[in-house]
């Protein structure tokens, strides 16, 4: 993976976690979940809440019986105007530094709490030291940028982080290369205030309905679309996504059966490619697409990156293999690709055709250069 690849990989992992704090409820599920109650209801806190996958688990926690609090600046409810009106919540700043800081979460008690917005460990260290006396069980959604190297295929939790120099960095850096080891360092404050009752969560490709980049969204949109479809390098080149909904009813599954440790989130369950993948959607959005293959020489030559693909070579050669042995065996489960390729489609067709188009259309790979490669591979 080329660097500029490698830093528009980062800046739309970033975007998607800052939204995981900060997306209008779900869509209702498309197929059938885990919608009894829990034996035991429970009270969880949510830092964050109102963006991607924070609605998502609010949607798993309500299904099963649970009462929650989200705590966030209250900047996006109120823009959005308004969400969760039956639901308490806190108005703060993660920062301590910043206005009422985390002062409206002080003498409050929770079973568990689910973090979605630690990006630097100054940031974790303050909410971990107040709640570790209030709370059973602290969930840290942390990232697969964690790993130093992803040059190996089916690594497993047990591979090697990523450092920093300076911990007392905030910025992510030119390169996004601070975004990992800082990610790194927040799930090891988390473990170190709260030993033993900290789950920290490693997602990769998160997708699904209420998805804020354009990574996933235009595969379904384009494949609905019809025609000739660029498909990038070869069917056989692995790829790794997990359904928001699927990740958010673990999460909460998590808190049900207090397990702790550390997962990589990815999926599906059983391993994918790029060929079934573009199959699936196809068979969830419906349509005639026909799926030109595009080697991935070609596709650099000509500065293009489709999304979610990553070229299995080089230093990113086992990146969309990590193992998610461990969180399969803990419970994780995938719903079938076709069902999140349809029920994101069903999403994006409901939003103004402004956002559409933000939401569909990626600046790293217009309608205008797959129609360009299309005609030069046609033409040799």
């Amino acid at each position: 993976m080329s660097t500029s690849t490698r830093r528009e990989f980062l800046q739309s992992t970033i975007a998607t976690g800052a939204a995981l704090a900060t997306a209008s409820v779900l869509t209702p599920r498309a197929w059938a979940r885990r919608d009894d109650k829990a034996a035991r209801p429970l009270k969880i806190l949510i830092l964050g809440g109102t963006g991607f996958l924070g609605p998502a688990c609010v949607d798993a926690a309500q299904a099963r019986g649970h009462t929650l609090t989200l705590f966030n600046r209250g900047v996006t409810e109120k823009r959005k105007g308004g969400m969760f009106p039956d639901m308490e919540k806190l108005v703060g700043d993660r920062d301590p530094k910043k206005g009422e800081g985390l002062k409206a979460l002080e003498g409050r008690k929770w079973d568990a709490v689910i973090d979605t917005s630690s990006y630097v460990p100054r940031i974790t260290k303050a909410s971990c030291d107040l709640l570790a006396p209030n709370c059973g069980q602290y969930v840290l959604i942390s990232t697969v940028s964690v790993y130093k190297n992803n040059d190996k295929e089916g690594l497993d939790e047990s591979d090697e982080l990523g450092t920093i120099a300076d911990p007392t960095v905030e910025e992510m850096g030119k390169e996004f290369e601070n975004y990992g080891p800082l990610k790194a360092l927040c799930e090891q404050t988390a473990e170190k205030i709260m030993p033993g009752r900290v789950c920290n969560i490693r997602p990769g490709f998160i997708v699904g309905p209420n998805d804020p980049t354009d990574r996933w969204n235009y595969w379904p949109w384009r494949i609905a679309k019809g025609g000739e479809v660029l498909a990038p390098g070869t069917p056989a080149d692995p790829v790794q996504i997990i359904d928001v909904r699927d990740l958010g009813e673990w999460i909460v599954h998590c808190i049900e059966n207090n397990i702790n440790g550390v997962y990589n989130a990815v999926g599906p369950n059983k391993p994918l490619n790029m060929g079934q993948m573009l199959n699936d959607v196809k068979t969830g959005v419906g349509g005639d697409a026909k799926f030109t293959w595009v080697d991935a020489d070609t596709l650099e030559k000509n500065g293009a990156q489709p999304p979610i693909w990553v070229p299995p070579k080089g230093e990113m050669k086992g990146f969309h293999t990590r193992s998610a042995a461990k969180a399969i065996a803990k419970g994780l489960k995938s719903r079938p690709v076709s069902d999140t390729a349809k029920a994101t489609l069903e999403w994006l067709r409901t939003l103004p055709e402004d956002r559409q188009k933000r939401l569909t259309q990626p600046k790293a790979f217009p309608a205008e250069k797959e129609t360009e490669i299309l005609a030069s591979v046609k033409a040799k």
